[in-house]
């Protein structure tokens, strides 16, 4: 039972923060309106290899993005801190520049000349959907695991199911991008996008005061006396 609690918490800890800083709705917004010219049948196609492609960035850097900071010298409680503050850095622009997030977002996958086999990746995975603010976000989750055995695996199993949740909601969306305009508007998208945005900037603090916390403790134990 506790082992399923484990899975449970970690899961929900990372769902809403990739789900904030991807944010699938908004990005279906946007993705009806660089690929309208394309077929019915290949935006759907282009959608869930988007959703694949997400997925894997996502897996990536939720397993590796830790080892490869600690393989170059940064501490867990560096990275924390520093996770911290670029998520909570990203969450504030959200929450106070919508409109140029998304100006910025249109921006970057406006180049979606070619076929759905070239665009699929650059830009419309990266750095469209799954671009530096959600690699940020994955490393700082990764950061924030147990010490190490059976509950840093329950963590990242818990973490990588919420990523897997993450990819699925962006084929859903971007399949179904046509229906989530009408559904939405850009009103509604915008302030689901500051609610988010709100919720991802307290994961942001909690996991820099994690860091502070960790790296205060190291500090009085080695102090003399």
């Amino acid at each position: 039972m506790w082992f399923l609690a484990s899975l449970t918490g970690s899961f929900l800890v990372a769902l809403p923060a990739l789900f904030s800083i991807v944010n699938p709705l908004g990005g279906a917004l946007i993705y009806s309106q660089v690929t309208g010219d394309r077929p019915a049948a290949e935006r759907h196609a282009l959608a869930w290899r988007v959703a694949l492609y997400s997925g894997v960035v996502m897996l990536v850097s939720l397993w590796a993005g830790a080892t490869i900071m600690s393989f170059f010298g940064v501490s867990m409680e560096a990275l924390r801190i520093a996770g911290g503050l670029v998520v909570a850095t990203r969450a504030w622009q959200m929450l106070s520049q919508p409109q140029q997030n998304e100006d910025f977002k249109q921006e970057q996958a406006s180049s979606v000349a070619g076929d759905a086999s070239d665009v699929a990746f650059f830009p419309l995975t990266v750095p469209f959907t799954t671009g530096p603010g959600t690699i940020s976000v994955a490393i700082a989750l990764s950061a924030s695991g147990p010490a190490g055995g059976v509950p840093l695996l329950q963590y990242f199993v818990g973490a990588s199911a919420a990523a897997l949740a993450v990819a699925v909601s962006v084929g859903l969306a971007y399949a179904s991008a046509d229906r989530v305009v009408e559904l939405l508007g850009p009103a509604r998208a915008r302030l689901m996008t500051r609610l988010s945005a709100f919720l991802l900037l307290c994961i942001g603090v909690q996991i820099l005061l994690t860091g502070a916390h960790d790296a205060l403790l190291g500090v009085l134990a080695v102090r003399p006396g």
